[in-house]
């Protein structure tokens, strides 16, 4: 379950849902501006920077850390970049407050010792996804979020209830969203399987749905040079090269090199597994791993 790339979807088209986990949110909370930053003098990368609008009275930048696993360096990590970030920014930014989310509290570090005057202040919130109450009880939004913690049974359940409520309130975006959790968690079912459980249509996620059609043509047109599969092939690569401008920029020659000889099969492993890339760095280690 690719759950980074799915809360840095849920946070970048609804920037006001972190506030909805703010005691006390600011009163331009609708107006910031979500990014996930790279802090690149020392290869830090923060999850989520909620940035205020220029006309706002009070400069607070918000920071964001989503975790579903257990790492005893996370506040380490996590301290260390905003700082640095606050540093690099000095002149822009009045005050700072993170919110951290867990999936449970068991994925929390082990020793607080060393950080307890900040986790105790009133800068920082934790929060625990299966600590939030009654699912029915939830806007959608946090409750996209409680379905990337369901699993199985109680996972389409879940989407059945947010597809419902999401429809009713015309909400396309949630059900796009609720379409990419539900082929995240089930990748080895067939869509007429998810379908058949869900009793809903479900659409293939936008982000392929854009980059197939943008490639679509290229493809037809290799295909009828080159025979089917091989335009097959073509087709997908071009998919593939899409995608990867579009989450890292320009991808360096080096590793376009690489991406013309994979295999069909190779092609489909690395537009599945780009949806989490950041940087060209995980491009580069998805490449060491094969």
């Amino acid at each position: 379950m690719r759950r980074d790339s799915i809360f840095y979807k849920l946070f970048k088209q609804f920037p006001g849902l972190l506030f909805e986990l703010v005691d006390e949110p600011p009163p331009e909370a609708e107006s910031y501006q979500f990014e996930s930053v790279e802090v690149k003098e020392t290869a830090f990368r923060i999850d989520g920077v909620f940035l205020p609008p220029d006309n706002a009275v009070s400069k607070v930048v918000f920071f964001a850390e989503v975790q579903f696993q257990k790492d005893e360096d996370l506040y380490y990590r996590f301290f260390s970049e905003l700082t640095l970030f606050l540093h690099r920014h000095s002149i822009r930014y009045d005050d700072w407050f993170g919110v951290i989310i867990f999936g449970s509290r068991n994925l929390e570090p082990s020793n607080l010792r060393i950080h307890r005057s900040l986790l105790a202040g009133d800068q920082v919130r934790r929060v625990y996804l299966d600590e939030l109450g009654e699912l029915q009880q939830q806007p959608l939004g946090l409750g996209l979020m409680l379905l990337t913690i369901k699993e199985g049974t109680e996972a389409i359940e879940t989407a059945r209830f947010l597809l419902e409520q999401a429809q009713v309130q015309s909400e396309a975006a949630i059900i796009d969203l609720i379409t990419t959790i539900i082929f995240y968690k089930f990748t080895n079912l067939s869509r007429e399987e998810i379908d058949a459980m869900l009793g809903l249509p479900l659409e293939e996620p936008r982000v392929l749905r854009e980059a197939r059609e943008e490639a679509r043509q290229a493809g037809r047109e290799e295909g009828r040079e080159a025979g089917w599969e091989a335009g097959r092939e073509a087709g997908e690569r071009s998919i593939v090269l899409r995608l990867l401008n579009r989450r890292l920029g320009a991808v360096p020659d080096e590793f376009l090199s690489q991406i013309q000889v994979l295999s069909l099969a190779q092609l489909e492993d690395l537009g599945e597994a780009l949806l989490d890339f950041s940087t060209v760095a995980d491009l580069e280690a998805w490449f060491q791993q094969k």
